[in-house]
């Protein structure tokens, strides 16, 4: 199927939209590929990973690499059904979306597709120890499912690099693991957070805040500033985290699930590590994460 723009873009070819991996190994080709991976109900976070990703491809081989994008609500790495049919989705503007973005191919395939009932269930990755902490921890199984959908469209599209947003830094740090562990011979790239002005975190859970939760949203970027802030002025980790708790804990209609600094490797960080701090909390019931790397 292909989808053409509502206005006139010459820029940009039309972007061909396949739902089986069967068509979709039919229309990959030429010398590089990049894969976007996404769950839909895209916004401007997402189009700074596609933007990305047609750099690389650009600059790796001209005009001849394909950029592709994934839209397929993940059933595996929610914890309910209502979950999974609650999550927001956006079809027709995603393909808009990746259009204007000169995305070459979009495989948007149903669950079927991804899970034939006689396979799949029995073979799926777990993420491990580094699965059940933070985000984990509140949602079990959540990245055994993560990890299971990126290999099997890793598998299917065999791209040279993918793009991951830096949002989700738990998710990016154990697709890295994945990769190294399997030797999966894909490059991950990761793409600093898009923010908007006020310094909220781009989401597709965004769409569910009502204006006066999203203004308390807002908390948690300003906590990540607070922790900085503290570590810039020689407090410890765990000082930086405290103050950072205090705050948030004081904010009303804000419930903390964590604020943790860790290193690179989401563990307790030791002398001369790389600090990044994590941040989950629930706002007018809606769940929100957020990270910010801590210069010390």
């Amino acid at each position: 199927m292909k989808i053409q723009l509502p206005w006139k873009h010459k820029s940009v070819n039309t972007v061909k939209v396949v739902t089986t991996v069967t068509d979709l190994r039919s229309v990959l080709g030429g010398p590089v590929v990049a894969a976007v991976y996404t769950m839909g109900a895209l916004h401007e976070g997402h189009a700074h990973l596609i933007r990305a990703a047609r750099e690389y491809v650009d600059a790796h081989s001209g005009q001849g690499g394909q950029v592709v994008v994934s839209i397929f609500v993940n059933p595996t790495q929610f914890n309910s059904e209502a979950d999974v049919a609650n999550y927001p989705r956006t079809y027709h503007q995603d393909i808009v979306l990746c259009q204007a973005e000169g995305v070459d191919v979009v495989f948007a395939p149903t669950v079927e597709e991804m899970y034939p009932s006689e396979h799949w269930s029995s073979f799926q990755i777990s993420a491990g120890e580094l699965g059940k902490i933070y985000e984990g921890a509140s949602r079990p199984g959540h990245f055994d499912g993560m990890l299971t959908v990126v290999n099997k469209l890793t598998n299917i599209i065999e791209p040279d690099a993918m793009f991951f947003g830096e949002k989700d830094f738990q998710q990016l740090t154990l697709v890295r693991q994945m990769v190294t562990a399997f030797n999966v011979n894909t490059e991950v790239i990761g793409i600093p957070t898009v923010r908007e002005p006020d310094g909220l975190a781009l989401s597709s859970r965004n769409k569910k805040l009502d204006k006066a939760s999203k203004q308390k949203a807002v908390h948690l970027s300003a906590a990540l500033s607070l922790a900085q802030h503290a570590l810039t002025e020689g407090h410890t980790p765990e000082q930086a985290e405290s103050e950072a708790c205090n705050y948030l804990q004081t904010q009303e209609g804000i419930e903390l699930d964590y604020f943790a600094i860790v290193n690179d490797k989401l563990m307790q960080p030791m002398p001369g590590d790389s600090l990044r701090a994590l941040v989950a909390a629930t706002i007018g019931g809606v769940r929100l994460i957020d990270n910010m790397k801590m210069d010390v």
